[in-house]
């Protein structure tokens, strides 16, 4: 037998390396795919006449001279597609909750101003959008409660009226006696909190392509979701079509940050569309549209009291939380998404004998709430953090040294939070006093003192807060969801000429993951990088696909990646230990190479593959295995991820303006996988926090018409308002799941709202004003000046 001779050189582990995304070759020179770039023969256009009614029956709809416009090929609505599909239902086990029906078009009312009402197919989106100008429906407008405040009431006019309310999910998360706690406390403090609506605003819209194929009568939706595997389970169901007849692919997509993460009537509409007409039919969201019927997020009103012990210590938490979840439940994630996670989340990685969180979440007419980056903890961080910083400076301490005295200690891991959620381990103190250190905190308070002197308004924030990330199927069938997200599938094949090719369920939106996962594969199949493509976004990849949220992605499909990879590499040392004549304990694989400890033989990983699949009779039948392996993992339940964020702002004395001055993050996501990637992530995030916290902002007037209609009007940062941010990387002691990995992709909003208020507030303490509601505008600034100066003339949100 010849066997080759190899210099192998040992390269280092990738893992923890600045590898450069091997995305972004095709991204940066504009060769991507994105949903928008396909056109297919035959496409045709979709144009939707959206609500421009808050709350109405639908009386008629006359399409006028709707069909003398030239490419009109048909115009549709609810009733037409009777036959062609079924609704969505995002089902619960949760008590008292009721899972609205999810139809491609309004049927007989519609709730909110934007929900789709008529669809115009024609031959290009300029005529179908001429086309919706002819067309005039006639409504009977209903009494409607915009606000979570009034829709709560038991005489509030009903959304759905066969749910017989609009509040329809309740919990409760209980542990002590909270109230006893609270007569025996030293301090109180108490406010009054909320985070208004955002959106996602990513780069690319919502985008669909539906194709429909004759000769196999199979369907394929081409969506910018992140969740492809969940909308085809969905769709197979709504369209009756099996599984073998129906594939959803994800291809480049820009953007998501939770906005993509759900069904869309829109995906419903081209897909019923694409067979009903046997034609590719494509819908492409324009901006007004995206402000005005992609999901939305946070809207809750929370109540919420602190009992602190006189030396400082946390006692009890008692909230109650209004969460306005829009018009309809969102598929698959439920009313319950947003609210739930406030009250779970609120205590935060403090020690927390006493609690009692209440919610109840309000059916009001506007855009459904649904997954944002973050998913309630920015809007729970935000309000514990306030009441820590209020608690500590009505005992006049320090608030770093009032967290410090609160957070758990390390050897406290892991601690069971009164909501019932498990910390298992991470660098809680670490966080804290990495983040101080790197703005040399004590010097800090100098350089603020100082400004005050010369009259200045600034002002130092910081806020702590733990997340789970990575939940595994003991958490995620919790909610009791018609799905499963606590697994992950990745099945790695080595063919003829010994190309990797790695398949996930997961689907990269901007997060790298075609260059983390690889990186993860290469150390442990003990490959060279460039010899793996990953492949993901694709329902027809794995027998089960969820997506990417919930920062899960790194944790889960690099707890997978690793499991198949070590099955592949055992079947490569065998084979080459009968090719090589060695024993299979002696041999090591690196850069592609398989070597001997004890002889100076070796084998490239394509001779090997060639020999395995070429080489009939090179392997015994009885002892050749393909190089292939599917394997899914479970971590079962999930891993805290935490960190800390410190800024310094500035607000301006005449025009109310905020600036940041100073941003610092610590962080504690595991073993860092890219650093580089990391980095970006948490920037990214910090900026989205920063617009969350002083600039973005949904509107619903009391006419329940949306106000922000265009980038003009709905503020995103800009690089003016981003400083430099400093990132502090704190690896303590590792979680117990595969790879040591934490998720890290939502950090940075869930941080950045409460740092930057606490921030305002330390900014503004001199004249008494505290922030309990965000954005902090310079209106916002304005009025509670004016407010302090005379309570009546008080303008509430």
């Amino acid at each position: 037998m010849s066997l080759s001779d190899h210099s192998v050189e040992l390269r280092p582990k990738l893992v923890g390396q600045r590898v450069k995304r091997t995305e972004d070759p095709r991204l940066l020179a504009g060769v991507g795919q994105y949903v928008d770039d396909m056109a297919p023969a035959g496409m045709l256009h979709v144009a939707l006449r959206r609500s421009d009614q808050p709350h109405a029956r639908i009386l008629n709809i006359d399409v006028g001279g709707a069909f003398s416009v030239p490419g009109v090929i048909a115009i549709y609505d609810a009733s037409d597609l009777d036959n062609d599909v079924t609704p969505a239902i995002p089902t619960s086990r949760m008590p008292d909750y009721y899972a609205t029906p999810i139809w491609p078009l309004a049927r007989g009312k519609v709730r909110y101003v934007g929900e789709p009402v008529v669809a115009v197919v024609a031959e290009s989106r300029y005529a179908a959008e001429d086309a919706l100008e002819h067309i005039t429906i006639d409504y009977e407008p209903l009494p409607f409660a915009i606000r979570q405040i009034d829709a709560v009431k038991d005489d509030a006019p009903l959304l759905h009226e066969e749910a017989g309310t609009n509040t329809i999910i309740r919990r409760e998360f209980k542990r002590g006696d909270v109230d006893a706690a609270f007569e025996s406390a030293a301090v109180t403090v108490k406010g009054r909190f909320r985070m208004t609506r955002k959106t996602a605003v990513a780069m690319e819209n919502r985008s669909y392509l539906a194709e429909w194929d004759p000769r196999k009568q199979a369907l394929t939706l081409y969506t910018s979701s992140n969740i492809p595997g969940v909308i085809r389970d969905v769709l197979s169901g709504c369209l009756d079509l099996p599984g073998t007849r129906l594939r959803v692919a994800a291809p480049d997509v820009g953007g998501s940050f939770g906005g993509k993460g759900s069904l869309y009537g829109e995906e419903l509409l081209v897909c019923a569309l694409a067979r009903k007409l046997k034609r590719p039919i494509k819908f492409i969201s324009d901006r007004l549209e995206d402000l005005s019927a992609t999901s939305q997020a946070f809207d809750e009103l929370i109540g919420a009291e602190l009992a602190v012990t006189q030396d400082g210590m946390l006692i009890g938490l008692r909230a109650d939380v209004i969460g306005d979840v829009g018009a309809y439940s969102i598929y698959p994630w439920t009313a319950a998404l947003e609210t739930v996670q406030v009250v779970s989340f609120l205590p935060g990685p403090y020690r927390m004998e006493h609690y009692r969180g209440r919610i109840r979440g309000v059916l009001t007419p506007k855009p459904p709430t649904g997954p944002y980056r973050g998913v309630g903890r920015p809007s729970s961080t935000f309000a514990m953090e306030r009441l820590i910083d209020m608690a500590a400076r009505k005992l006049c301490m320090d608030p770093v040294e009032f967290r410090r005295k609160n957070l758990v200690n390390a050897e406290e891991f892991p601690y069971r939070t009164a909501s019932g959620i498990i910390w298992d381990k991470s660098a809680f103190q670490e966080c804290l006093a990495g983040a101080c250190a790197h703005v040399d905190y004590p010097n800090l308070l100098l350089e603020r003192d100082e400004a005050r002197r010369n009259g200045r308004w600034v002002g130092i924030g910081l806020a702590s807060y733990a997340e789970l990330t990575g939940i595994g199927s003991r958490i995620s069938v919790a909610p009791g969801m018609p799905i499963n997200t606590g697994t992950e599938t990745s099945k790695i094949e080595i063919d003829a000429t010994g190309a990797i090719t790695a398949a996930f369920g997961i689907a990269s939106h901007g997060q790298g993951l075609e260059t983390t996962l690889a990186q993860v594969i290469v150390d442990e199949l003990g490959c060279k990088l460039e010899d793996i493509e990953v492949k993901h976004g694709d329902s027809a990849l794995v027998p089960m696909s969820s997506g990417t949220y919930a920062s899960r992605s790194a944790v889960l499909g690099g707890g997978a990646a690793t499991l198949a990879a070590r099955v592949v590499k055992g079947k490569v040392l065998r084979a080459a230990a009968y090719l090589m004549e060695q024993s299979i304990d002696d041999l090591d694989i690196h850069a592609g190479i398989v070597t001997s400890r004890n002889s100076n033989r070796s084998m490239t990983l394509k001779e090997i593959a060639s020999a395995v699949y070429s080489q009939m009779g090179r392997i015994p039948r009885n002892q050749r295995e393909d190089l292939a392996a599917s394997e899914t993992y479970d971590p079962y339940l999930g891993t805290a991820c935490s960190s800390t964020h410190l800024a310094m702002v500035e607000v301006d004395p005449e025009t109310y303006g905020v600036k940041v001055l100073r941003y610092v993050v610590a962080e504690d996501c595991g073993k860092i996988i890219n650093p580089m990637i990391v980095d970006g992530q948490v920037q990214g995030a910090v900026a989205q926090g920063i617009g969350a916290a002083l600039l973005e902002e949904i509107v619903h007037d009391d006419q329940g018409q949306a106000v922000a209609a265009s980038l003009a009007d709905y503020l995103v940062p800009v690089a003016t308002n981003v400083p430099d941010i400093g990132i502090v990387h704190i690896e303590a002691d590792l979680p117990n799941n595969i790879g040591g990995f934490r998720g890290m992709g939502e950090g940075g909003t869930i941080g950045a709202p409460a740092t930057i208020a606490n921030a305002v507030s330390d900014a503004l303490s001199h004249l008494d004003i505290s922030v309990e509601t965000l954005p902090v505008t310079p209106e916002r600034i304005f009025q509670m000046l004016q407010a302090r100066r005379d309570p009546a003339a008080a303008v509430t949100d």
